[in-house]
């Protein structure tokens, strides 16, 4: 009984995480109203770096790993920072809502793909239809049916080159998981794409608290502590103890936090074809998880 006690507070858990970090996609829309992608970006994970730290104290994080492990570290920060100015270039040309929607819903089944193809993992029969059915999802997703390649406008290109971005760097974490421990291994990555984005910040004067108004300031600090250090801390403790097969289920969570709060802050109605194409990419992550004995990765 205790165990099952156990198992579901830390289901609860991971479930505020996912939640907090969909409402992020509405709050870096704020920020990026108020600043500019790169200013935003910088400060994201600079905070988060800031604050993630005394965590990794608090949890006695051996910081430890070989050569390979953080030249999967470098490479992940790099990817990251790009994502992170993808994410907030995105959210000033588009919605909130479909951002954390498309994202989400697209990396997963982006991921699966760049590991069968270049990881050598295998799949079964399911599993091919699983994908099937989340390549469908993210084609409804994209409303590729109704207008062609219209997803190539500003608002979905951001978006798409996110999930595609996110899913080369989930392939990384894969690669890292057994030579490095994920908190550190997050708090490298987080402190590299903060140095990166500095880089690209700077010309923007980001260090001038004056030229950003009390808006930006707030709403990134939410962003940099909750969603990024708080809510990441939750994931990683919680996936330890529920199973990573079932961690990335959650992930279709976030889509809920991202549309529930862009409609009571921004007004935004999600297309049907949005929720669609959602649920057939949760349907396919659920179904590929279902045989996850028969994966044989290299």
């Amino acid at each position: 009984m205790d165990n099952t006690q156990n198992t579901n507070k830390y289901l609860i858990l991971m479930v505020i995480a996912m939640l907090f970090w969909g409402v992020a996609w509405t709050a870096g829309k704020v920020a990026a109203e108020h600043a500019n992608a790169e200013v935003a970006a910088f400060w994201r994970y600079a905070i988060s770096f800031m604050t993630i730290i005394p965590i990794i104290w608090y949890l006695k994080t051996p910081l430890t790993t070989d050569r390979i492990g953080l030249f999967y570290m470098v490479l992940a920060g790099v990817l990251t920072s790009l994502f992170n100015y993808l994410f907030f270039a995105g959210l000033s040309h588009g919605d909130a809502g479909y951002g954390g929607t498309m994202v989400t819903s697209l990396a997963p089944i982006l991921t699966y793909l760049l590991s069968i193809s270049f990881l050598g993992t295998k799949v079964s029969s399911l599993q091919i239809w699983a994908l099937s059915i989340g390549i469908f999802g993210a084609l409804i997703l994209l409303r590729v049916p109704f207008d062609g390649f219209a997803f190539l406008s500003a608002q979905s290109s951001y978006f798409l080159g996110c999930a595609l971005v996110w899913s080369l760097v989930t392939v990384l974490s894969q690669k890292a998981a057994k030579r490095a421990n994920p908190m550190f291994y997050t708090v490298v990555v987080f402190g590299i794409t903060m140095g990166v984005n500095m880089l690209f910040a700077l010309p923007h004067h980001p260090f001038d608290f004056a030229a950003y108004d009390a808006v930006f300031w707030w709403t990134i600090l939410f962003i940099g502590v909750v969603p990024g250090a708080f809510s990441t801390a939750l994931y990683f403790i919680s996936a330890g103890k529920v199973g990573a097969h079932k961690a990335g289920v959650f992930m279709f969570i976030v889509p809920v936090g991202a549309i529930v709060s862009s409609m009571l802050v921004y007004g935004e109605k999600i297309e049907l074809s949005t929720v669609i194409g959602c649920v057939l990419a949760f349907v396919a992550v659920v179904i590929f998880n279902m045989k996850k004995t028969s994966i044989d990765k290299k």
